[in-house]
Protein backbone atom coordinates (compact mmCIF):
# COMPACT_ATOMS: atom_id res chain seq x y z
CA UNK A 1 0.00 0.00 0.00
CA UNK A 2 1.50 3.51 -0.83
CA UNK A 3 0.65 6.27 1.04
CA UNK A 4 -1.41 9.35 -0.48
CA UNK A 5 1.00 11.31 -2.27
CA UNK A 6 1.14 14.23 0.22
CA UNK A 7 3.87 17.32 0.58
CA UNK A 8 6.33 15.06 1.71
CA UNK A 9 6.23 11.86 0.10
CA UNK A 10 8.10 12.54 -2.91
CA UNK A 11 4.74 11.78 -5.49
CA UNK A 12 3.67 15.28 -5.05
CA UNK A 13 3.49 17.62 -8.02
CA UNK A 14 5.06 20.28 -5.85
CA UNK A 15 7.91 17.54 -4.65
CA UNK A 16 8.62 16.48 -8.02
CA UNK A 17 8.34 20.66 -9.23
CA UNK A 18 10.60 21.55 -6.72
CA UNK A 19 13.19 18.55 -7.10
CA UNK A 20 13.58 19.01 -10.56
CA UNK A 21 13.86 23.04 -10.04
CA UNK A 22 16.51 21.92 -7.45
CA UNK A 23 18.61 19.95 -9.74
CA UNK A 24 17.99 22.29 -12.39
CA UNK A 25 19.54 25.37 -10.32
CA UNK A 26 22.55 22.20 -9.39
CA UNK A 27 23.79 21.88 -13.29
CA UNK A 28 23.46 25.73 -14.57
CA UNK A 29 25.23 26.67 -10.63
CA UNK A 30 27.81 23.94 -11.70
CA UNK A 31 28.20 24.98 -15.18
CA UNK A 32 29.00 28.61 -14.00
CA UNK A 33 31.35 26.96 -11.58
CA UNK A 34 33.06 25.40 -13.93
CA UNK A 35 33.49 28.08 -16.63
CA UNK A 36 34.79 30.73 -13.86
CA UNK A 37 37.39 28.07 -13.15
CA UNK A 38 38.15 27.22 -16.53
CA UNK A 39 38.35 31.42 -16.89
CA UNK A 40 40.71 31.65 -13.75
CA UNK A 41 42.59 28.96 -14.46
CA UNK A 42 43.27 30.34 -17.94
CA UNK A 43 43.99 33.84 -16.91
CA UNK A 44 46.77 32.37 -13.90
CA UNK A 45 48.95 30.77 -16.95
CA UNK A 46 48.78 33.59 -19.15
CA UNK A 47 50.29 36.21 -15.95
CA UNK A 48 52.44 32.82 -15.02
CA UNK A 49 53.76 32.81 -19.04
CA UNK A 50 54.20 36.53 -18.51
CA UNK A 51 56.15 36.39 -15.38
CA UNK A 52 58.68 34.18 -16.89
CA UNK A 53 59.27 35.95 -19.97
Amino acid sequence: MAPPPGPYSGTSTLALVARASAFTFGVVYGNLKLKYLKAKAKSQQKAAAKAHH
